[in-house]
């Protein structure tokens, strides 16, 4: 027969205490019920900035406009054709979503409108054939304008970005052609004398009465 020590005894003891303890807290664990995991929230991608389009004026384009330097209405005007030829070709692009092919052809586009404008900036601007050149960079400019916001809005936010600072450019562009043709062409009113600097009027001697 198996004897039973007091150490024996003792440590029946401590087991029975600790599960009398223990058992309860499992159970009321046990017995609440138990909430759904929360959702994690999947980390949206960041768009990374395209990298800016070239500016460039291609071969074909450049040897055309050095023909034309001596007659500065064709110059002007083979700028600006050029510079729709591209930007026609950016729309283009943007509809089918090539937005890579889009955005070279804007580079190429600021790059002539550039051009034109240092042109014109070699000439006198007092000049009514200056007037005229630039009357015509800004009419163009001005329909260019709605062109490039409306596929600004239809382009990726990355590729987006370079065509809102070329439609500025082209903004400030027309601001500048405005101001070279109707800068002096103001006609100021010719000033006034001052009314300060008329002699002021003598004071009458008083007379004295005698009876």
């Amino acid at each position: 027969m198996t004897r039973i020590t007091p150490r024996t005894i003792v440590i029946a003891a401590q087991l029975l205490l600790l599960a009398l303890v223990f058992l309860p807290v499992v159970h009321a664990q046990e017995s609440q019920p138990q909430e759904p995991p929360l959702p994690q929230a999947s980390p949206q991608p960041t768009p990374l900035t395209a990298p800016p389009p070239f500016k460039m004026i291609v071969k074909e384009e450049r040897t055309a406009l050095e023909g034309a330097a001596k007659d500065p209405q064709r110059r002007l005007k083979l700028t600006i054709e050029f510079a729709a030829g591209h930007l026609l070709a950016a729309e283009q692009h943007t509809a089918r979503q090539n937005y890579e092919a889009a955005s070279s052809e804007v580079g190429m586009y600021h790059a002539l409108i550039e051009n034109a404008l240092q042109f014109l900036s070699t000439f006198k601007r007092d000049s009514n054939k200056t007037r005229d050149l630039y009357k015509r960079l800004e009419m163009a400019l001005r329909e260019d304008g709605p062109r490039l916001t409306a596929m600004r809005r239809t382009t990726p936010l990355e590729f987006a970005v370079w065509i809102k600072q070329v439609e500025d450019f082209a903004r400030q562009g027309r601001t500048e052609a405005l101001n070279s043709f109707y800068g002096h062409t103001v006609v100021r009113e010719p000033q006034k004398p001052d009314k300060t600097t008329d002699k002021p009027k003598e004071t009458p001697t008083p007379r004295i009465y005698q009876p």
